[in-house]
């Protein structure tokens, strides 16, 4: 691994971590089973929304995961992405500031990958040998449908298009050659694979595990607010500083990742299954982003794993759903979707998207004004953020002397600079997220009141004309 970046190797991401903060990493070298993984992982480090803890996540790595027969085949890796500070070290072009401003600066630094001409890994297993059962997938909780890929980063290229997914969906391991794929309705891999069974093809992918750093976060970023042009392979390597390398799958017509830590190979046709494995019926799936209990979805599309690849003494790096780790990765590639989309350029300054609300759903935004009629102008940028950015359903404004990424200063803002009564707007007319209990109708007939889709904003900013009434004490004051 000599030269590998942090932002371009999983595994110099986390030689980085335990050399940079040695306190905030842990082995666990006891044989433990890797149905309890989760459990032990939740209960000594996780945050929310999985647990109440508000602090960083550490990374733990469990050297001698089982399943309950023998020792399975490599370590899991769990809390590699639940520290932003953590993130950030890794990642040099990420911004610390998400502006209009910030984020055109990034797209300057867009590089494309470099290719190589051989698979680079040295153990490949095909045909008979492959066994999906052997990874160490983990289930979460004893509810869950069966044994998932959390952070399996799916790469595909349609060659008649020209278009690229790269995406992070679950996939519920259903025997030993086949997965189970729920993919978002919004991301680009579902239509690429709609659009080759519409030819009568089928779409080679490979499922890259322990992937580059910058590879996971600008998956996360759809693909609707890049550049025309530019793909996330792009994105991924202006935020680590470097290209990343992708090399030719040996069983399939498509790449991988070549610093993945496993790549399986394989390809999406018209099958489908249920979100359970053989013999069960469908109930749960996993623990979903909120903290909450997954339902199991029927009829899913199912991929057809026709190899498996691995590093040398490869690592399984995996998330337990809901928690702190999962919540940065979506956050922060939301926030710099936010920025990309153009929304508000003049006005925001900066924007958080707090790990309470999963990474998606609890927005705050700095805004500056710089004359009365910013005022008037926050609930019409309310309703653009809404419509351009579906899971956002709390948006909370605050001024340039907040710290938007402080849940205690923001609610500080909130306390002191807004009167809900009549600083809080409410807007209809959008989509229930069935991933919020509180948008069910079930919900609604407990409240004995229709809410449905409604998003809310917060206006906690001074107005334009109060702003030099309102100065902080112990900060630079606001101007006006």
């Amino acid at each position: 691994m000599t030269g590998e970046l942090p932002g371009l190797s999983l595994r110099a991401a986390l030689q980085s971590a335990r050399r940079q903060a040695p306190h905030a990493y842990h082995e666990h070298h006891e044989p433990l089973d890797r149905t309890a993984v989760a459990e032990h992982y939740a209960a000594h480090y996780a945050g929310a929304p999985a647990t109440p803890s508000g602090s960083s996540e550490d990374i733990a790595v469990y050297t001698q995961p089982t399943d309950g027969r023998s020792e399975v085949s490599m370590p899991v890796v769990l809390g590699t992405y639940g520290d932003a500070e953590r993130l950030r070290r890794w990642l040099p072009g990420l911004p610390r500031r998400t502006s209009f401003a910030t984020v055109a600066a990034l797209r300057e630094a867009y590089r494309a990958p470099t290719r190589l001409d051989a698979s680079p890994f040295p153990h490949l297993r095909t045909g008979d040998e492959v066994n999906l059962r052997a990874l160490p997938a983990l289930w979460a909780t004893p509810r869950d449908a069966g044994p998932y890929l959390t952070t399996g980063l799916l790469y595909a290229h349609d060659p008649s298009t020209g278009h690229t997914a790269t995406a992070v969906h679950r996939m519920l391991i259903r025997d030993e050659k086949h997965l189970v794929i729920w993919m978002l309705p919004s991301r680009r891999l579902l239509a690429m694979h709609r659009d080759a069974l519409a030819r009568g093809e089928r779409l080679p992918v490979t499922v890259n595990i322990g992937a580059p750093p910058a590879a996971m976060l600008a998956s996360a970023v759809g693909s609707a607010y890049l550049p025309p042009g530019t793909d996330k392979i792009e994105l991924a390597g202006a935020l680590a500083g470097a290209p990343l390398t992708l090399a030719p799958a040996v069983t399939q017509p498509t790449s991988a990742l070549a610093l993945s830590e496993v790549v399986l190979e394989g390809y999406l046709d018209d099958s489908t299954a249920d979100e359970a494995l053989p013999g069960q019926t469908l109930a749960g799936s996993l623990p979903e982003v909120l903290g909450y209990d997954g339902r199991g979805a029927a009829g899913l599309p199912v991929i057809t794993v026709t190899a498996v690849a691995t590093r040398e003494a490869p690592l399984f790096q995996t998330v337990v759903g809901p928690g702190r780790e999962q919540s940065l990765i979506l956050g922060l590639a939301g926030e710099l979707a936010v920025a990309l989309s153009g929304v508000g350029s003049e006005l925001i300054g900066d924007v958080h998207h707090a790990p309470a609300g999963g990474g998606m759903f609890l927005l705050v935004a700095q805004v500056r004004k710089d004359t009365a009629a910013a005022d008037r102008q926050l609930p019409t940028l309310a309703k653009e953020i809404f419509d351009h950015h579906p899971f956002v359903k709390l948006l909370v404004f605050v001024d340039e002397d907040v710290d938007p990424a402080s849940p205690e200063d923001v609610l500080w803002a909130m306390t002191t600079r807004s009167n809900l009564s009549v600083d809080a707007g409410h807007l209809e007319g959008f989509a229930r997220i069935r991933l919020d209990p509180s948008q069910t109708e079930a919900w609604d007939a407990a409240r004995g009141r229709h809410a449905g889709g409604h998003r809310s904003y917060i206006d906690a900013t001074a107005p334009y004309t109060m702003r030099g009434a309102v100065r902080r004490s112990f900060l630079d004051p606001l101007e006006g």
